[in-house]
């Protein structure tokens, strides 16, 4: 098991890198950060300190992830995401006489992304804020609240208009001011079964038996 960190790549001292993680071209690691094993990330990231980022984690490129932002296992980040973690920025005070660090403070929050999720092309995502557990978040979005374990979210602000399986492929559909009060669903492509009540999905398992079925 190796670990590969491109030439023009900048980890500082102090970041913690799993075994079978790339590092691709550009790429700039604040310490101190933990990257876990069997990651990819694309080039020209960013990557803040403080930033705990899972196994098997798929980066793209561009991506900008700033501190206080956890990253489980499974993720994939498209490319050009950016993380924010201030819901009210300023360069200097409010009387302009000093500059304000980038450190963080009272005002840092933080944002979770739960293991399998899916985080579309260019979207910006939110703070004090969670992204669910296999959750999808569609190209472009604007995560401004948590999003469900395994909800499609789309627009902005994002809004859940669908369900997804662990494979990624969608279920039920809906607008989001009435989701379904209930539904079964086995996946055709990986076999995984789900139940839906108000919103909230329940995972069976696979190949799991669903009521009457």
């Amino acid at each position: 098991m190796t670990t590969f960190i491109h030439p023009t790549a900048i980890v500082e001292d102090g970041v913690r890198i799993g075994p079978d993680t790339a590092l691709w071209d550009h790429v700039h690691v604040r310490a101190p950060t933990r990257i876990g094993q069997g990651c990819l990330v694309g080039g020209k990231t960013y990557i803040a300190y403080g930033v705990e980022i899972g196994n098997r984690v798929k980066i793209n490129s561009f991506v900008y992830i700033c501190t206080a932002v956890s990253v489980e296992d499974g993720v994939m980040i498209g490319a050009g995401t950016i993380f924010t973690n201030d819901r009210y920025p300023r360069a200097a005070t409010p009387n302009l006489a000093r500059a304000l660090g980038s450190e963080p403070n009272e005002e840092t929050l933080s944002t979770r992304v739960r293991e399998g999720a899916t985080i579309g092309a260019r979207s910006v995502i939110g703070c004090d804020l969670e992204v669910g557990r296999f959750a999808m978040v569609g190209m472009g979005s604007v995560v401004a609240g948590s999003v469900p374990d395994f909800h499609l979210a789309v627009g902005n602000p994002a809004r859940s208009v669908g369900f997804v399986c662990r494979c990624g492929r969608p279920f039920a559909k809906f607008d989001p001011a009435s989701p379904p009060a209930s539904i079964e669903h086995r996946c055709p492509k990986c076999a995984y079964a789900y139940t839906a009540t108000e919103g909230s999905v329940e995972e069976l398992g696979f190949g799991a038996r669903q009521s009457g079925g």
